[in-house]
C-alpha cells in the first residue's frame, strides 16, 4: 500500500512533524510519499489562505497520485478535500474529518485545541460542513503570535496542556482533538497528563486511509463524486488539466 500525504501549506517543518507523526501510525508494507505546498502561505488559519492551500493541495495530487493507493490532507480544516474527491479515483481523506469522526467514537463531546484565535471561524465552518456541530463541546485556542510554526509545540506545549485541561473541565468535552499538522505528535506525548482521550489528526487521518483501501470501495461514476464533465480549461498545470478538464487536447485549444 502507497499513500501521498500532502501538508498544503509552504512548511517544511511542519512536513517533518507531519512525517513523523505518520510513520508511527502506518502497518508494516506500507509505503508513504510526503509531499509540501509547491506555493502557499506558512500556516492556515483563514477562509482565503484555505483556498489557496486546496488549490495548492490539488495541483501536487494531480503532479504525484498516480501509482498511490490513497491520498492524505494533512491540514485541519481539510482544505481542497471535497474537490480532491472529485477528481482522483482513490480515497482522499482528511485529518479533520478523520478526527472527528474518531472522536464521535470515543465520545460524547468534543473540544479541539487550535493554535490561533484567527482559526476558529473557519474551524467551526468545517466542522458544521461535516455535520458534527450538535457534538462540539468548545473550540480553545492560544492568542499569542505564532513566532515559528515548527517550534509552535516547544514553545507553547504548556499552554495547549492547559487550553485542554480547561476544555475538559469547564466545557465538559469527553474526547480531545489536538488540531493542526504543527500539532502532529502533541497527542501521543501528553496523553498520560490529560484526563481524557486525546487525539491527534494525522494519527487518525492515516489509520482511516489504510482501513478505506482495505475496503476496497469502488470509485463513483454517479452522483455529486462522479469525474466532472469534459471542458475547456486555461492557465492550469498540465496534470491538474488532465484532471479537471479531462481532455488536454480540448483545453488547451482556444475557444472561439
Amino acid at each position: 500500500m502507497k499513500l501521498l500525504v500532502i501538508n498544503p501549506n509552504i512548511s517544511g517543518d511542519v512536513t517533518r512533524l507531519i512525517e513523523s507523526e505518520a510513520r508511527r501510525s502506518i502497518r508494516p508494507g506500507t509505503e508513504l510519499t510526503m509531499a509540501t505546498a509547491p506555493f502557499g502561505v506558512a500556516y492556515i488559519e483563514t477562509r482565503a489562505e484555505a483556498q489557496i492551500g486546496g488549490y495548492a493541495a490539488m495541483q501536487v495530487a494531480a503532479e504525484c497520485h498516480a501509482d498511490h493507493d490513497a491520498v492524505v490532507m494533512a491540514a485541519f480544516g481539510d482544505p481542497g478535500l471535497s474537490a480532491l474527491r472529485e477528481i482522483l479515483g482513490i480515497p482522499v481523506v482528511g485529518m479533520t474529518e478523520a478526527a472527528l469522526v474518531s472522536a464521535c467514537q470515543v465520545g460524547s463531546r468534543f473540544s479541539v485545541i487550535a493554535i490561533s484565535q484567527r482559526i476558529q471561524a473557519w474551524y467551526r465552518e468545517t466542522i458544521s460542513a461535516c455535520g458534527f456541530s450538535s457534538r462540539l463541546a468548545s473550540i480553545r485556542a492560544l492568542d499569542e503570535p505564532l513566532a515559528h510554526i515548527g517550534r509552535i509545540q516547544e514553545d507553547q506545549g504548556e499552554r495547549l496542556v492547559a487550553l485542554a485541561e480547561r476544555a475538559v473541565q469547564d466545557d465538559g468535552a469527553d474526547v480531545l482533538i489536538l488540531a493542526g499538522a504543527p500539532l502532529a505528535g502533541l497527542a501521543r506525548s501528553v496523553a498520560g497528563r490529560l484526563p481524557v482521550p486525546a487525539l491527534d489528526g494525522v494519527t487518525c487521518a492515516l489509520h482511516q486511509a489504510q482501513a478505506l483501501v482495505d475496503l476496497g470501495a469502488a470509485a463513483p461514476i454517479a452522483g455529486s463524486f462522479a469525474l466532472p464533465p469534459e471542458k475547456p480549461c486555461k492557465g492550469l498545470p498540465e496534470a491538474l488539466a488532465r484532471l479537471v478538464g479531462r481532455d488536454l487536447a480540448r483545453s488547451v485549444t482556444p475557444v472561439g
